[in-house]
């Protein structure tokens, strides 16, 4: 109950301070639950009294410069919900797509108790100079400074969170679960939308954003997963070192990157960069770790992405990542595929395959709707498709085809969103398919080519292998089962200590009995693949 209170009290205030922006809660014609026609009416006054104050402000950024005001969740959560178009309404996912993560900073005093706390000692037995913040956001900021290693002086890059952030956190959260929940319960027809699901997603997301050891890891496993890319179509892109004896949970520290931000478009192309190539780089690289590795930089925006002198690209702030299974995988890589290739069956049946779609419904039918989407594509020019847009159109069938909404992919349409910007404002002219059709290609051959069969068999003969091991111990099972069915014909049931042992190995015999049906279907199995990669099937 005192939960439920505060959660009210917080977004009571939440409320007040979107009204005094002139935020409406129910934009027209929208049906939306009875609570927010209730916000509505009850913030009427505080949007007529702040009017004035209003006058001249952009109506386009309502919401954006709001909850700029309430503070690092509110960003993050505007952040998040930014591409959720089915969620919230397109026009509202247009303003928040305003919202900047720009923050005052922190004391030069508060980042060194930071550093001492996490590190230990002074901050002179870890950095040689240690400068004033460079950036802040919601949830940390970063300095500049210098270490010596090998005698030498190197210049580094120190993320540090903000104090006292990860409580701020947790009760905002806490009262954006309350209103999700509310939704649930009051609007059923935003149950399809899973409201909890995507709190839950943010959730999930904030909460390793706020251990900098797991950043630093998930550099670690990009630098693992990228070494040896290079390809002559593309330039090469790499990631920071991790000076990991000077990281922590709340302190990460990082090779500092010279470069120039890939938004300085005129100083890339006075330095003699090549602007198309950069575009495509972005472009593949983003979705070699979607399609490829299930393993992506999740906020590849212009402010995290820096060309070197040489033309490397380097992406920086890894606090967001996502990560998608091999369903998610192959829904990605065979929806493209199908949409390039106008397969439109194939784009339509992934989605059975993996689960988006109700049995209920007809393939044919859905295979229809994709290629109203797909065939457009093909009569327009390379400017004037957006992938993005592709994903939105495809999310907008969610509500005509009873589909769930998938959580693992709402960070991948974001991150497609902001890749996508970033590589066209490189190339306007950037052709999304034949930027795509490598990795998509990529991804088809390795799964479904003669390697991929050779693994997926391997990985059967391994199955069959652990269960033929497995053997001898199930056949000393099965005669002590049958001893056992021997005692109790002769000696009858009796409910004591002895009985319950004996129903319990005979429990045990039935479980043989499955293990031995899963042998069976395991030798099945790798014959049947075995007669795939020889081609006698």
């Amino acid at each position: 109950m005192l939960n439920a209170i505060t959660s009210l009290f917080r977004l009571a205030r939440a409320g007040i301070v979107l009204a005094q922006h002139g935020v409406r809660f129910v934009p027209k014609g929208m049906k939306a639950p009875f609570v927010l026609h209730l916000a509505r009416a009850l913030t009427l006054p505080i949007r007529v009294l702040s009017w004035p104050f209003r006058i001249g402000q952009p109506r386009d950024s309502r919401v954006s410069r709001a909850l700029s005001k309430l503070g690092p969740s509110y960003i993050k959560l505007g952040q998040f919900l930014a591409t959720r178009g089915d969620l919230i309404g397109s026009e509202l996912a247009a303003d928040l797509r305003h919202l900047q993560d720009r923050q005052p900073p922190f004391s030069m005093r508060e980042a060194r108790r930071a550093i001492e706390d996490s590190l230990g000692g002074k901050l002179e037995d870890h950095f040689a100079h240690f400068g004033p913040p460079l950036a802040a956001a919601s949830i940390a900021q970063v300095h500049k400074a210098t270490i010596l290693r090998d005698g030498e002086e190197r210049d580094v890059a120190v993320k540090i969170l903000r104090p006292g952030i990860e409580e701020q956190f947790r009760k905002d959260l806490n009262s954006y679960y309350f209103a999700a929940r509310t939704v649930e319960m009051v609007h059923a027809p935003s149950r399809r939308l899973k409201p909890v699901a995507v709190v839950e997603n943010l959730d999930r997301t904030t909460e390793l954003e706020m251990d900098l050891r797991l950043e630093a890891a998930a550099i670690s496993e990009m630098a693992d997963n990228i070494q040896g890319d290079q390809a002559a179509e593309t330039a090469t892109f790499r990631v920071p070192e991790v000076d990991w004896r000077r990281t922590s949970k709340r302190v990460l520290t990082l090779e500092w990157i010279d470069g120039t931000p890939i938004s300085n478009v005129e100083k890339l192309r006075e330095d003699g960069h090549d602007l198309e190539l950069l575009g495509l780089t972005v472009l593949r690289s983003f979705l070699r770790q979607a399609m490829r590795d299930g393993f992506f930089h999740a906020d590849m925006h212009q402010g995290n992405l820096l060309v070197e002198p040489d033309g490397t690209l380097v992406a920086v702030d890894f606090g967001i990542v996502g990560r998608l299974g091999k369903i998610e995988r192959r829904f990605l890589a065979e929806i493209l595929h199908g949409l390039i290739t106008r397969d439109y069956m194939l784009a339509a049946q992934i989605h059975f395959d993996a689960g988006y779609v109700p049995p209920h419904h007809s393939v044919a039918v859905f295979a229809q709707a994709m290629r109203a989407i797909g065939e457009p594509i093909h009569g327009r020019t390379a400017d004037e498709i957006s992938m993005a847009d592709l994903l939105g159109q495809l999310f907008a069938y969610t509500d005509v085809f009873d589909m769930q909404t998938r959580p693992e992919l709402i960070l991948l349409q974001k991150s497609m969103v902001i890749v996508e910007g970033v590589a066209r404002s490189l190339d306007p002219n950037l052709n999304i398919w034949t930027a795509a059709e490598p990795a998509a290609k990529e991804w088809m051959e390795a799964n479904y080519g003669v390697a991929g069969r050779l693994r997926d068999a391997g990985q059967g003969a391994g199955t069959v292998g652990r269960v033929l091991a497995d053997v001898p111990r199930l056949m000393e099972q099965a005669e002590r089962s049958a001893l056992a069915f021997a005692d109790m014909a002769q000696n009858g049931v009796r409910l004591d200590d002895e009985t319950i042992k004996r129903i319990a190995r005979e429990n045990s015999r039935q479980g043989l009995t499955r293990r031995f049906a899963l042998w069976v279907g395991a030798l099945a199995l790798v014959v049947a693949a075995w007669a795939i990669v020889t081609g006698r099937m």
